[in-house]
């Protein structure tokens, strides 16, 4: 996930009013529904293999042969799945000049709280963030050797496959997580944990028997650190196909009409905000929860608020262990290059911007968000955030399976 401090003026829209009420009542189970049998494949320790295997190329930096391999390792996952209609998108990146990127200062405990990112509020006790560059803070030596490669100006890719529509493939859902990492570390969390979601789920709509009314296109985006350019690439070149079918009479659409773009970024750590003297709890707080954002100052505001209900909804209705919290601040991350066309939302654990701008995650870009670091009941949060866009995915894509 990528932290700015810039100002966005907004004018906040009322959540109760955007909320249809049906869509905070539980569901009552259905015997003819084929999504808790889908959900029921998201298995725990399947879920962290998938993260476990994507800290193998440590951090990922974009620009290195480490992000590369990492791409290539996604689209054998993906392959492997039966999702075998893989795709790359290219694109050029040329970083500015460093000294023109002048790195935040830390924040201390106790400093005078400001508005953050997106237009939110600090709130509580703030503690030192920023992202670590440093080398020798990697106490691991094959970790710190396997991430020494700098990254180089050049040609950068995002994969993605795509899961083809029975009656109306002219349509299509997006959904995300960047597979680029600083740090550092392993970048398990920022973004593996949202990355391995994205390909469990492209498992699951790719079991034979499983079928969906509307495409469903996996996409795992390169460069969300510098600038959210991975995806700001996607939607520069594919924004004007959408909908096209090529060749004509084929009933194939290479780009389908966008319906909504689905993001996930940093899916483990809730464990409060910082104590007194700045140490943090070391358990996932009882009460964490899936943050379910959209951006209330974009031009598709209310469209992305009733996605972004649809999938609390489908929370309720189909996640086991933890809820889901909607919230009006979407920012900093690869759902924004398209907010102002389509609905848009990102599933995290960031509430307005301000947890982990406010130093209440110690891993964010640090060597230590490492795979060990977190425990199941980490895990265990990006599970049910999977559970929670596998259910609103199954009923708005209109997903079948064949007994």
């Amino acid at each position: 996930m990528r932290l700015t401090t810039s100002i966005a003026t907004t004018t906040l829209l009322t959540l109760a009013a955007l909320a249809p009420c049906a869509a905070q009542q539980p569901t009552p189970a259905d015997s003819t529904d084929p999504i808790p049998s889908l959900v029921a494949q998201l298995d725990l320790e399947r879920y962290k293999a998938t993260i476990k295997g994507l800290t193998q190329f440590g951090d990922r930096r974009q620009g290195t042969a480490r992000n590369r391999a990492a791409l290539d390792w996604i689209e054998a996952q993906l392959k492997s799945y039966g999702c075998t209609n893989t795709e790359r998108l290219d694109y050029e990146f040329a970083p500015p000049a460093a000294a023109a990127r002048p790195a935040p200062a830390p924040r201390p405990v106790g400093s005078t709280p400001r508005l953050g990112a997106g237009g939110s509020r600090a709130r509580g006790i703030r503690a030192r963030t920023g992202v670590n560059n440093d080398s020798l803070a990697q106490p691991d030596t094959r970790l710190r050797a396997l991430n020494r490669e700098p990254s180089t100006p050049g040609k950068r890719q995002d994969v993605y496959c795509t899961k083809v529509g029975t009656t109306r493939p002219d349509e299509m859902y997006i959904v995300g997580a960047h597979m680029d990492g600083i740090g550092w570390g392993e970048a398990a969390n920022d973004d593996g944990s949202g990355t391995a979601l994205v390909l469990e789920l492209a498992r699951i709509f790719s079991m034979p028997g499983v079928t969906t009314e509307r495409s469903i296109r996996f996409v795992l985006w390169n460069n969300e650190e510098t600038g959210l350019n991975g995806a700001r690439a996607y939607v520069a070149q594919r924004q004007a196909l959408q909908g096209k079918e090529a060749p004509a009479g084929s009933g194939k659409y290479p780009e389908p009409r966008w319906l909504g773009m689905i993001q996930h970024d940093m899916m483990l750590w809730d464990h409060g905000m910082p104590r007194d003297d700045g140490t943090l709890n070391p358990e996932q707080r009882p009460e964490a929860d899936v943050n379910v954002e959209f951006q209330s100052n974009s031009k598709m505001a209310k469209e992305s608020a009733e996605l972004a209900w649809r999938f609390h909804a489908a929370n309720e209705k189909y996640a086991t262990d933890y809820p889901a919290t909607v919230g009006p601040h979407m920012t900093n991350t690869d759902s924004a290059p398209f907010q102002d066309l389509i609905p848009s939302i990102s599933l995290r654990e960031n509430e307005r911007g301000a947890h982990t701008g406010n130093g209440w995650n110690p891993h964010w870009h640090q060597p230590t968000d490492t795979y060990a670091t977190f425990s199941d009941k980490d895990f265990r949060l990006g599970l049910n955030a999977a559970q929670t866009t596998l259910g609103a995915l199954g009923e708005l894509a209109g997903v079948k399976v064949k007994k």
